[in-house]
């Protein structure tokens, strides 16, 4: 087998870099896999070269690594590849990845993470390992494992990952009580809302929002508005109106609602005439649910992210049980003054654990990110 490419520290995390770009493509699309990204460098007379690139398929095939070598062909033989997760090395629908890159002759393999599924889970680096490919891992691992934070985390911890986004005003309101939707951001930062929910499986509010604000919680982004997140709504006592106007779009943007058994079955037929999917699910003697329940079914159905958007009390109950992985806080100049709804986290109580990410402004509006690593 050809020598590796010798390629620096700095040159594996640009190439990484470029992987795990691809990666954020399909996010979301890929059923119960994960989004990968794979590219394939050789190095030849003029230096290194990227020859083949892959991303996982729509839908979740084929794997990332087959669609780069198929792209780079022949000129895979001595190259080093660099993939965010670790190849499978399960037989499933198509031949293990690991295999694969084995059989084309590459010579290393840089891996980002490795992959919790117990039927690959460190399988995959022995294959390559045990055939003289050489192997690192670890390169860009906090970046990729971001990345795809919501397959790590149905995989690794049996639950969804959960964002929750909240906009709080500068005298530290997220609404006005009885005013409906009141922009506490400006156009910048909500659209910046829209791309949030692009990164997300499903987009989950309380019932009082629904009654309140009467949100869409739609991809509105031109060309992009069938990538719309499932829509969950949390109502254990079935109060969704079957008027709100995201029943109107259920038919092409499911629109699940989580309801307790002390829901009204009329109530819940007239919801699933409007074409929601109304779910019934386990909760306390009061009707109220553990949000570690609603993430248990939510996982069951296959959504490995969650963005959280409101309201208080449901973006409280989350935060108390500490079910919540990553924060983004928008602060704004608006002051909303008498009726306001208190929001449930600012700047100042930061739960513990989590670490400082980024700091971006859009607009007059400020977007403090906040991460809890798993």
């Amino acid at each position: 087998m050809a020598a590796p490419a010798t390629l620096d520290p700095d040159a594996d995390r640009r190439y990484m870099a470029e992987a795990i770009a691809l990666s954020l493509k399909h996010r979301g699309l890929t059923a119960e896999n994960p989004s990968v990204g794979a590219v394939i460098v050789q190095t030849g007379s003029d230096g290194d070269g990227i020859v083949g690139r892959g991303v996982t398929a729509i839908g979740g095939r084929p794997h990332a690594e087959l669609q780069a070598l198929a792209e780079a062909g022949a000129l895979a033989k001595g190259a080093t590849v660099y993939a965010t997760l670790e190849p499978c090395s399960h037989i499933g629908r198509a031949p293990p990845c690991a295999d694969a890159l084995v059989s084309a002759g590459v010579a290393r393999v840089v891996i980002a993470t490795l992959d919790p599924d117990i039927r690959v889970a460190g399988r995959g680096v022995s294959i390559l390992e045990r055939a003289g490919v050489a192997v690192t891992t670890g390169c860009m691992e906090a970046e990729a494992r971001r990345a795809m934070a919501g397959f790590l985390s149905l995989k690794g911890r049996g639950r969804p990952y959960v964002t929750l986004k909240l906009a709080v005003s500068q005298d530290g309101m997220i609404g006005r009580k009885g005013a409906g939707q009141l922009a506490i951001t400006g156009p910048d930062a909500r659209h910046e809302v829209q791309l949030m929910r692009l990164e997300h499986e499903a987009v989950l509010v309380g019932v009082s929002t629904v009654i309140e604000d009467d949100p869409l919680l739609t991809v509105r982004l031109p060309g992009l508005e069938q990538r719309t997140p499932t829509r969950v709504i949390v109502d254990p006592f079935g109060r969704t109106p079957p008027s709100a106007r995201l029943l109107d779009s259920a038919a092409r943007h499911p629109v699940l609602i989580l309801v307790s058994e002390k829901a009204g079955s009329r109530q819940t037929v007239l919801l699933k005439d409007r074409g929601a999917i109304v779910r019934p699910i386990a909760s306390d003697y009061r009707g109220r649910f553990h949000p570690q329940e609603i993430l248990r079914v939510l996982g069951i159905l296959g959504l490995k992210s969650v963005f959280v958007e409101g309201g208080a009390e449901t973006a409280r109950r989350f935060l108390k049980a500490g079910l919540v992985d990553r924060i983004r806080l928008f602060k704004s100049d608006v002051v909303v003054g008498e009726g306001g709804i208190v929001s449930p986290l600012s700047e100042a109580n930061i739960p513990e654990g989590f670490t400082l990410l980024d700091m971006r402004r859009f607009g007059g509006d400020r977007l403090v990110d906040y991460e809890r690593p798993f």
